[in-house]
């Protein structure tokens, strides 16, 4: 049976990639997005007439309540994603990442369900052990993590809800993004074959940003025994330093030379590891390791380079 859903932010990193998969289950799926990088990263999928895409700013009520009342299935995508973006405009990253889903939410009815991302990044650097599981405190350092975390809190008062706290991201996607700290490390390696690590030993958890799409559509295929309940998502064996990272990335291009600075301190105190025990109770299992996501961003960046600002 397919389901009416609505994405917002469905052009983007995640949704570029989760929305072409949802088609292919069958589902109509509906993107709101103001296609503010400028992407066609949807192209591929606009002679599929399950699927439908409007323009617009989800912080805009009335732009977005015809769309919510068609919709059986919500997934909030839109935001502005990351510390460094949402310092930059606060007040864009609050509107859009707290404010926006507030009003969604008042507008949702009890019985349409909800698939939210939040954000692993939330439990700060965990306990003694830096251990974290879905019950562990939760001490956001960033705007970024805070108001997912607000978010959160509202979002799980909603009768049909599920969270998934994502790991951090990597992978190729139609609208893609280097500063993911995968895909940023990878990028280097390939075109600059160095980098300088700050506080090489802080650990974080990833996912590939297919195995997203995964999880969604898993969620929406065990709905009953999800809803109410909050997930992480991530790779299990993935739980890594920046300096194991690293050594990873050698493996598959040699050529690669990262030194660990004697002095300075990374402006990202995340330290943590994370359990994905509970998401993987439910049959879910990733599929693309980190070292198969590796290897595609190898061949990924051999295609594009970053040079909006370079003159080569």
């Amino acid at each position: 049976m397919g389901y009416n859903i609505l994405v917002t932010g469905g052009a983007g990193y995640l949704g570029s990639t989760m929305v072409p998969e949802l088609l292919a289950k069958g589902h109509k799926v509906t993107v709101v997005d103001n296609f503010m990088y400028n992407q066609n990263s949807l192209a591929h999928v606009c002679n599929n007439p399950n699927f439908s895409v409007v323009r617009g700013d989800v912080r805009i009520e009335s732009v977005m309540l015809p769309l919510i009342k068609k919709a059986d299935i919500i997934i909030p995508l839109a935001a502005y994603v990351g510390a460094p973006l949402c310092a930059r405009d606060p007040v864009g990253a609050s509107s859009t990442n707290h404010d926006a889903i507030i009003m969604m939410l008042k507008n949702i009815g009890k019985h349409q369900r909800i698939l939210m991302p939040t954000t692993n990044s939330a439990y700060g650097s965990g306990d003694e052990n830096n251990f974290c599981t879905e019950e562990s405190p939760l001490h956001p350092m960033s705007l970024y993590a805070i108001e997912k975390v607000r978010v959160e809190k509202e979002l799980m008062q909603h009768p049909n809800a599920i969270s998934f706290r994502l790991a951090t991201v990597f992978g190729m996607s139609p609208r893609m993004r280097i500063d993911l700290l995968v895909n940023d490390f990878t990028y280097r390696a390939l075109h600059d074959r160095a980098v300088v690590l700050f506080e090489a030993n802080f650990k974080r958890n990833y996912i590939h940003v297919r195995d997203i799409a995964r999880a969604f559509i898993h969620g929406i295929d065990n709905y009953e025994k999800m809803n109410g309940q909050i997930y992480n998502v991530g790779l299990s064996d993935a739980n890594v330093s920046k300096l194991e990272l690293c050594q990873t990335i050698k493996k598959q291009l040699p050529d690669f030379t990262f030194v660990d600075a004697p002095i300075g301190k990374d402006p990202d105190q995340r330290n943590y590891i994370v359990s994905n025990e509970k998401i993987e109770a439910t049959g879910y299992k990733p599929a693309v390791s980190l070292d198969a996501g590796i290897a595609e961003l190898i061949k990924g960046f051999t295609m594009i380079r970053n040079t909006q600002y370079g003159n080569v």
